[in-house]
């Protein structure tokens, strides 16, 4: 495991770098004072890990974990603050985990624990090929293609995805779709219209990326064709170990009725979890 920690402070750096060292992984760490130096060391080495600090002057720590995304995907990023309204900004870059200062070791070493088996799971997932296409479900909703965060120019776009993948190859008609994206609406016309637009939206989001074999429309009805993506979710429901061990009861926050899916997921773990204790005892 290859860990990198990014703070402007050396007497805080130096604490984080030890007690990373110290860690039953026993990692590499990295340590830098200076972003510039980060990306730098990072344009010849890779990362599984990069803590960072978010407050810094050369460059902030979301700005910075928007370019380590851009090298390499696949890290993951754990925020290191003294600033708790930063906690938001932080969960729109999809950061694995967040500590406050001073960092306690126990919580750096959950945190550490999490982050392994994001980055193990995102490595693991198939890459290139027949699934160029990837989406990440648990905290936030997003969808990749080639590793890059696919942008949508209207939200319910974006909604209506993160729907029909909650839905799991299931179909959705016009009706139920509308239903969903805006609640307590009546689907009139009016509302038909405007879901039409969404669905071009979508549509067009997809193509520009080269993904929408991931979509299909057929006689008013919508769906997603799980085989041609890799998900988080999926595979949490297949019973693939690193993804289970990567749920910790988030689900596509942004979205109301992705509750539903979210109680689930957590029964399950906690079915999981049960048994896997009646085994030790």
């Amino acid at each position: 495991m290859r860990i990198i920690c990014i703070d402007d402070e050396p007497l805080i750096l130096n604490m984080v770098v030890e007690l990373c060292e110290k860690l039953p992984e026993k990692p590499e760490v990295a340590g830098f004072t200076k972003a510039s130096d980060a990306l730098a060391w990072l344009s010849g080495h890779s990362a599984d890990i990069a803590l960072l600090d978010i407050n810094m002057p050369e460059m902030t720590g979301l700005a910075l974990a928007a370019r380590i995304r851009q090298i390499d995907p696949a890290t993951s990023i754990i925020f290191l603050t003294g600033h708790s309204e930063f906690a938001v900004d932080a969960f729109s870059l999809h950061a694995s985990g967040y500590l406050m200062k001073p960092v306690n070791r126990q919580r750096l070493a959950e945190e550490i624990t999490h982050a392994a088996r994001l980055h193990e799971s995102y490595a693991a997932s198939p890459k290139g090929g027949e699934t160029r296409i990837s989406a990440r479900t648990f905290g936030e909703f997003d969808l990749f293609v080639d590793g890059e965060p696919l942008s949508f120019p209207r939200s319910k776009a974006k909604e209506l995805l993160a729907y029909l993948i909650d839905r799991k190859g299931g179909g959705v008609t016009r009706a139920a779709a509308a239903a969903v994206l805006w609640e307590d609406q009546p689907y009139d016309r009016s509302l038909q219209k405007q879901l039409d637009v969404i669905i071009r939206t979508l549509r067009t989001a997809l193509e520009s990326a080269g993904a929408q074999d991931i979509f299909e429309l057929k006689n008013g009805t919508m769906r997603i064709l799980t085989e041609e993506l890799d998900c988080d979710l999926f595979r949490f429901l297949s019973g693939d170990p690193s993804a289970v061990n990567a749920y910790r009861g988030e689900y596509m926050n942004a979205y109301s009725w992705a509750s539903f899916t979210e109680a689930f997921l957590d029964r399950m773990k906690n079915r999981k979890n049960n048994f896997l204790r009646k085994k030790e005892n």
